[in-house]
């Protein structure tokens, strides 16, 4: 077996390159690395270790020519590459670039592949968007509500569905959720990021080490020729009730091996209301069955980490004052920072993380007055992280038609009523497959092109309506399928346009028809 990986220096990249090389009838690995100076000592690294099992391509996921060298005579390309956040809300071209760019150009390279090998692409959940309390379930098919200046999920959604729309011949896409790996603590103290994090929004956090055994597993299963029903579909990769939390306990958890907390440390006020992305995984199992690769939870692994970096220890010993003073309290100035937004007057981040400056003020500014998921203000804590329970009592998002039907057993009907569902029409009369690109036409009138699995098993939607500018505001309002989610956090009443140039400046506007 011959295997082509973009990122393998990612936190993913790094666990998949080494559990993959742990399989002996792999007979090489074949990874794309930037001509950086740390990956030059990465390369002699693996060089050492691997010897001949590993093959070093230089050059960005977005050079052809780079992507065609990757991609020529192998059995499976697993594109892994990503600029995230916080690296991405600093540059808007960097996120394109890899994001979107690399995405086109490693798709177009394996088809034009003489013998096409099979791709594996690594999506997000921060497609899905903001997610509460209300909907704190979803799963593969519902409404992809990126949030507004997320360059990251606007990117990643681009990407995603040009490799759905790009005709290969064996593909899967795998929606990865929040991940754990060693260096979480560093590279949240870093920027203001942590601060778009709202309380209450669901995470279901894998670590990088769970994520990388899901592809040896994937490859084991491949030789074995067992999951050929595997392949042409979307998948979330989730971490099941062990590692399902929302952003508060989660500060729980991070922070207690420094001896602190949510509430020891930082102020209700001083965080996103919405506008962030998280989601439980109701069809998290689906990968499970298949592969058996959710291991570690997220308590376990926050006190591996605290064994790994003992350093952080001392922070017990520190007095919690003077930790918020060198630490904290220097982040709420960074320009990624709510309370900075809030400070220089940028209205259109504001009305995006709280719906105004009005409603930023009616945030209490004591944690004993602030409503939590994780306390058990709105039910019974394990039986909302429950996904058993929460299918029972219903509640999930609906997708506007038969969810019962697989796909080759959709009809035009099937088509119709998911299209009117999302405020538009399908122009076809007649079911081609599946993965036959037919006719729609959004509320807005704009015409285009999809397969049928791309809208109703994808959740996407009209291209020209979702990537810029942010108007899910004007969506809702004729969009049954965007409304249930997008008014979970949003009022019926808000009518914004949320606009942002690749400077990263931000723009908010009053929507009209």
């Amino acid at each position: 077996m011959k295997i082509a990986m973009t990122g393998a220096s990612g936190n993913m990249g790094r666990e998949a390159l080494a559990q993959t090389l742990e399989l002996p009838f792999v007979e090489f690995v074949r990874v794309l690395l930037l001509p950086k100076k740390k990956n030059n000592k990465l390369a002699k690294k693996w060089k050492r270790k691997y010897k001949n099992r590993i093959q070093i391509v230089r050059g960005s996921v977005a050079d052809t020519e780079a992507c065609k060298q990757l991609a020529e005579g192998v059995d499976y390309v697993l594109h892994m590459a990503a600029v995230i956040p916080p690296a991405s809300d600093a540059s808007f071209a960097r996120s394109k670039e890899c994001n979107l760019d690399g995405a086109i150009a490693l798709v177009d390279a394996i088809k034009a592949a003489e013998v096409q090998p099979k791709y594996i692409h690594i999506s997000t959940v921060a497609l899905y968007g903001n997610r509460n309390e209300l909907h704190p379930w979803g799963r593969v098919g519902d409404p992809l509500l990126i949030s507004p200046f997320d360059a990251y999920a606007l990117h990643k959604l681009e990407g995603e569905r040009y490799a759905l729309e790009a005709g290969l011949d064996c593909w899967v896409v795998l929606r990865q959720t929040a991940m754990l790996h060693p260096d979480m603590m560093n590279d949240n103290v870093s920027d203001g990021l942590m601060y778009h994090t709202a309380m209450n929004a669901p995470l279901e956090w894998t670590s990088s080490r769970d994520s990388g055994y899901l592809i040896k597993r994937i490859f084991e299963r491949e030789e074995k020729n067992e999951i050929p029903f595997f392949w042409k579909n979307i998948y979330n990769i989730g971490a099941g009730f062990k590692g399902r939390e929302t952003g508060y306990d989660t500060f729980g958890d991070g922070f207690a091996i420094i001896g602190g907390s949510a509430e020891k440390f930082f102020k209700p006020d001083w965080f996103a209301v919405r506008n962030f992305h998280g989601l439980w995984f109701a069809d998290g199992d689906e990968l499970e069955k298949l592969f058996g690769y959710q291991r570690d939870g997220v308590h376990e692994y926050w006190k591996e980490i605290a064994r790994h970096h003992k350093i952080f220890a001392l922070g017990k010993c520190v007095p919690k004052g003077l930790i918020h003073a060198c630490l904290f309290g220097r982040l709420l100035k960074h320009p990624n920072a709510p309370m900075y937004w809030l400070k220089s007057k940028d209205d259109a981040r504001v009305q995006a993380y709280f719906g105004g400056y009005e409603e930023h003020e009616k945030i209490p500014t004591e944690w004993k007055d602030v409503k939590l998921m994780a306390r058990g203000d709105f039910g019974d804590y394990d039986e909302m992280r429950n996904a058993e329970i929460a299918k029972e009592r219903g509640g999930l998002p609906d997708h506007g038609y038969d969810e019962s039907k697989p796909a080759d057993a959709w009809t035009a009907e099937d088509l119709k009523s998911a299209a009117a569902f999302r405020g538009g029409e399908s122009l076809s009369e007649t079911f081609n497959g599946a993965y036959e690109k037919t006719r729609w036409k959004c509320s807005e009138g704009h015409e285009f092109m999809l397969t049928p699995f791309t809208v109703l098993r994808g959740g996407h939607w009209c291209p020209k309506c979702a990537p810029m500018p942010w108007k899910f505001d004007l969506l809702a309002k004729k969009s049954p399928f965007y409304a249930q989610v997008w008014y979970d956090s949003h009022g019926r009443e808000e009518n914004c346009v949320y606009e942002m140039n690749e400077n990263g400046s931000a723009n908010v506007t009053e929507a009209r028809e």
